[in-house]
């Protein structure tokens, strides 16, 4: 890559999360209205500081923005009933492409593997592979992951470093939080496919 094309990369990434954090509160607002919240306090949720404590053993060195992040998501859903913790690569040239895979882990008990691909509109060229994190709201089982979350149009924007974006199909909301180089917040464009096991075609 050359000189000029690096800082011309540069200077649009720089560009995009200055416009994101400035519109993120409006963004915020408009999430709040398309999805219903989950407050109460139960043996069957986690609180923000377990949260906190599992995505920090995520994303390692950008623990203040993950806690910030960790804290926004509480602030408009209160607390989940499970995440998932995982890794994924994606690709794009304007349209592009996600693979993920990771463990899904319930408050009441009960882990499960769980793969997810789909198509995405990327910030950027090219490609990365990031950490992801997951906050899962009103999962009743483990099985109800698996099927197609669209992305709730409007709702990606960068906390401290960390890229959220929210998934909902019916009453189940997922909140995926990532960090990486290239961060790409598309997936709030169309949506993600968890399966069971690998599917390498997306759709």
């Amino acid at each position: 890559m050359t000189d000029a094309a690096h800082g011309l990369r540069t200077a649009l990434a720089t560009g995009i999360a200055l416009f994101l954090s400035m519109t993120a509160p409006a963004l915020a607002a408009e999430t709040n209205q398309e999805a219903p919240a989950v407050r109460s306090h139960s043996n069957d949720t986690y609180s923000e500081q377990e949260i906190v404590r599992e995505a920090g053993s995520v994303f390692g060195s950008t623990a203040q923005g993950m806690a910030d992040a960790v804290h926004s998501v509480f602030q408009k859903y209160g607390e989940p009933n499970g995440y998932i913790k995982g890794e994924e690569a994606s690709g794009a040239i304007v349209v592009g492409l996600r693979y993920g895979s990771g463990t899904l882990v319930k408050k009441n008990g009960g882990t499960a593997k769980v793969f997810w691909q789909g198509p995405s509109a990327g910030w950027d060229f090219g490609g990365n592979a990031v950490k992801v994190f997951t906050l899962v709201y009103n999962l009743p089982d483990a099985q109800t992951i698996y099927q197609r979350f669209p992305g709730v149009e409007g709702s990606a924007y960068l906390i401290g470093g960390i890229g959220v974006n929210y998934q909902q199909r019916g009453n189940v909301i997922l909140a995926p939080m990532r960090s990486g180089v290239g961060l790409r917040l598309g997936a709030s464009v169309g949506y993600l496919k968890y399966t069971k096991s690998r599917e390498w075609l997306p759709f």
